[in-house]
């Protein structure tokens, strides 16, 4: 029986009952009147029909009650199997393993901050939902402590398209070498450090390898996870040299490490036992969230959408690893489908030849342009270039010639969780200062930017989602806020600054270098470290101009 039937069924003979009280009582309200001294007393043969009255009604009742009762009873849990959740959470607690019998200071530290921010473990536990089934059937397949779960809580809070300071990323938060030596690749069109179903395997992997190093002390594993084992290593050999305990709350550990594994700790107590500390963790349905779907060629993902029938937003939150618009030319061919749409997306799939996954356009090239240019115009790599037009490693190409080109099939700003887009969100974030628009220059490093906008590298690096190793590339464009004033912006606010290098000229002075450009004389000190107070012809200076109020006669 279905449970909804049966609540309906039981407030319908709640009803019923009800209805039957109600007559009883009108029922009672006509011997009642026959006490009245107002009133005639009734006849024989009216009290013996009151009496009859009186008895079908109870007797309705007690048939009526006893059917409630029956199918109060007949309720079998089982009935319900189908409608009911199992939650997570039992499983998790079930599998922990690492041994944690300290309070040292630095864990309760953590455990006290994690009781004092519901909020955030409830955001993280929604980022978790999708995932946390996968990731805890893979650790439980290696027999590893279910502790390892929660360990994209303390890396990234369960943020898939996380990227750190260090350059790392996804929910497990890779560096680029540790991902290349765990098989994750990454290239223009995918980076495996992203994708949760790859990256899981190789996080554990990792563990796995990490746990064997140190022969089976869980929290040097870990610390070695945060800092690199060699790092953990010569902590533990000083520690050796000095008599000192080995144990990882006596090593000399950097202090994101030293922070670290107390935080794992505080969430494996906290969780543990949820209520000891005033937090509540709401229900994750164990059951899959996903199924990994193999389409067995290049598929562009927003036609993916459209085949699973859900938002293209959606598909991207499950497969953050993808940069672009499609998914990577030369594999992998695998795509993250939500359970319940799964056989809809298949289906469809399955309909569409392989060749037509992809929409092609046939460009003619025109006098000037290089593959570099082209392929920046449809969003593909220059290697897909190559490879689809058999140019092997050249990259010169002849006006006139025509190639073949990848292009999505939707506008590429509806693409909204593709690196570019993601990146330009954040650009966009509205923050104090002036908003400056920067044009990376050959030679050019997070540090010099810094010192002549006067901010920090790490706020110029976080500002357009990079690290602060991350490669700058000439002609890159880079926003920057900041309070010094650099130049009069244009007025509503657009974002019209830009580097220049500008190269003195004979009869140059700073006061006619200031006027063809609509600048402060001031400014152009305070942007270039002049040494003399003459300049020269052929010197090179910086400057930082308003595109909207040049003449074009520079």
């Amino acid at each position: 029986m279905n449970l909804k039937n049966h609540h309906a069924k039981s407030y319908n003979l709640h009803k019923l009952i009800t209805t039957i009280i109600f007559s009883i009582l009108l029922s009672g309200c006509l011997t009642t009147e026959s006490t009245r001294p107002d009133k005639p007393e009734l006849t024989a043969e009216q009290s013996a029909e009151n009496a009859r009255i009186n008895q079908l009604m109870a007797q309705s009742f007690a048939a009526a009650e006893q059917e409630l009762e029956d199918e109060f009873f007949a309720i079998n849990p089982d009935d319900y199997a189908e409608e009911s959740i199992t939650d997570i959470w039992p499983r998790v607690r079930n599998g922990f393993n690492i041994a944690d019998t300290t309070n040292n200071p630095r864990l309760i530290a953590e455990l006290k901050w994690y009781a004092r921010h519901q909020k955030y473990l409830d955001r993280v536990v929604e980022r978790a939902e999708p995932f946390l089934h996968y990731v805890l059937n893979e650790a439980e397949k290696r027999n590893l402590p279910t502790e390892l779960v929660l360990l994209p809580i303390v890396e990234s809070a369960y943020q898939t398209f996380a990227y750190s300071h260090g350059r790392a990323s996804g929910i497990w938060q890779f560096i680029p070498s540790t991902g290349k030596i765990y098989g994750l690749k990454q290239n223009w069109w995918y980076d495996g450090r992203r994708d949760v179903y790859a990256s899981t395997q190789a996080a554990l992997k990792y563990l796995e390898d990490l746990n064997r190093e140190f022969k089976g002390n869980w929290l040097h594993a870990l610390a070695a996870y945060n800092s690199g084992s060699g790092t953990v290593r010569r902590a533990i050999r000083k520690n050796k040299k000095r008599g000192k305990p080995t144990d990882f709350w006596n090593l000399k550990l950097p202090k994101e490490t030293q922070a670290y594994v107390p935080k794992l700790l505080a969430l494996k107590r906290l969780i543990n036992k949820p209520s000891d500390y005033g937090i509540t963790l709401n229900c994750i349905d164990d059951t899959p969230y996903f199924e990994a779907v193999d389409i067995t060629a290049q598929l562009d993902l927003a036609m993916a959408a459209d085949m699973a029938e859900i938002d293209l937003n959606r598909l991207y939150q499950l497969n953050p690893a993808f940069n672009h618009w499609a998914t990577a030319p030369y594999g992998p061919h695998r795509l993250l489908i939500p359970v319940d749409n799964a056989e809809t997306f298949k289906s469809n799939l399955a309909q569409i030849p392989k060749a037509e996954r992809i929409k092609w356009k046939r460009h003619k090239i025109k006098e000037g342009q290089t593959l570099s240019h082209i392929a920046d115009r449809y969003s593909v790599s220059v290697s897909s270039l190559k490879r689809l037009n058999n140019l092997g490693s050249k990259s010169r190409i002849r006006a006139g010639k025509h190639l073949v080109i990848p292009v999505s099939s939707r506008k590429l700003s509806d693409y909204n969780l593709t690196s570019y887009q993601r990146k330009k969100t954040l650009q966009n974030i509205r923050r104090k200062g002036n908003k400056i628009t920067h044009i990376v220059q050959r030679g050019d490093t997070f540090w010099d930017l810094s010192r002549t906008y006067k901010v920090k590298s790490h706020s110029i690096a976080r500002w357009n989602g990079m690290a602060i190793r991350d490669p700058l590339r000439e002609g890159q464009k880079l926003v920057i806020w900041t309070k010094a004033p650099v130049s009069k912006t244009a007025s509503h606010g657009r974002n019209t600054i830009q580097r220049i290098s500008y190269r003195v000229r004979n009869g140059d002075s700073l006061y006619l270098i200031a006027q063809k450009f609509n600048v402060g004389i001031k400014d152009l000190k305070r942007w270039n470290s002049f040494t003399s107070k003459y300049l020269q012809p052929g010197q090179k200076i910086k400057l930082y101009v308003d595109v909207t109020r040049q003449t074009g006669n520079s």
